[in-house]
């Protein structure tokens, strides 16, 4: 339950700052937090990420309710008693369902964090995107970690390592 709270938690926020956005500010405006480095900046996206595949709505509507599903399929079977992979699957979903409200309600996506990285201008993003970027992140912690565990346990249950 506690998942699925954090998953709700990441999509109001998403869905309210994105009401901000398109409420204060009109399309193409920016406002300066540190110069040259980030920016709120008003912006529209008909694609995924980075704007490819700009306008096959019908694709990305299928590939996130197969993505839904999956998170939701996952997180009861295998979640429990996995806090982190929990945490995980529960900041990709929240992320997945914030950008799928824009897709199916405003035919397109609202982005608006702009940031300079080392120089670099990245693309335009939002909290969903940051969910999923997060929640993959700990995916990944998550499997190392698993991964860590169960050498341990074969390298202890081989009895080879003597001191």
């Amino acid at each position: 339950m506690l998942y699925y709270l954090i998953a709700v938690f990441i999509i109001l926020l998403d869905q309210f700052t994105k009401w901000l956005i398109l409420s204060k500010m009109y399309l193409g405006e920016s406002i300066p937090i540190v110069d040259n480095v980030l920016y709120i900046t008003s912006h529209r996206n008909r694609g995924a990420a980075w704007g490819i595949l700009q306008g096959q709505m019908w694709l990305f509507y299928l590939i996130t309710i197969i993505v839904i599903a999956a998170i939701v399929f996952y997180m009861q079977k295998h979640a429990k008693g996995k806090r982190l992979l929990g945490v995980s699957l529960a900041f990709m979903l929240g992320g997945a369902i914030g950008n799928f409200i824009d897709r199916v309600f405003r035919k397109e996506v609202v982005d608006f964090i702009h940031s300079y990285i080392f120089g670099y201008n990245f693309p335009v993003f939002n909290i969903a995107d940051s969910a999923l970027v997060i929640g993959v992140g700990l995916l990944i912690i998550q499997m190392l970690l698993e991964e860590k565990s169960s050498k341990e346990k074969s390298y202890g249950e081989n009895g080879s390592h003597h001191s």
